[in-house]
């Protein structure tokens, strides 16, 4: 499973990831693909992100079961210490 958080977004964008996955409130996608769609949506994202700001989260062999990618300028920020990951406010 995978998670989008959008923020500032144009419409167009969020039109495409709802081709792949389910707005569950606006600016908030989920569903399940496979990792190379889930890459080639954030770098789908990347290119169409303009002034706004996005967050993934996936899963992951790890500790907390999951990773992150922020772009953007987001409210808030991930914090890597010692392999867990903490969001900075």
């Amino acid at each position: 499973m995978v998670v989008f958080v959008l923020e500032n977004v144009k419409p167009v964008l969020r039109g495409e990831l709802s081709r792949w996955l389910f707005e569950v409130k606006a600016g908030v996608f989920t569903g399940r693909v496979s990792a190379l769609v889930r890459d080639e949506l954030w770098d789908l994202i990347a290119q169409k992100l303009d002034h706004g700001s996005a967050v993934m989260i996936y899963p992951k062999n790890c500790e907390q079961g999951f990773d992150a990618r922020i772009l953007g300028n987001p409210s808030r920020s991930l914090v890597d210490i010692e392999g867990v990951l903490l969001v900075k406010v």
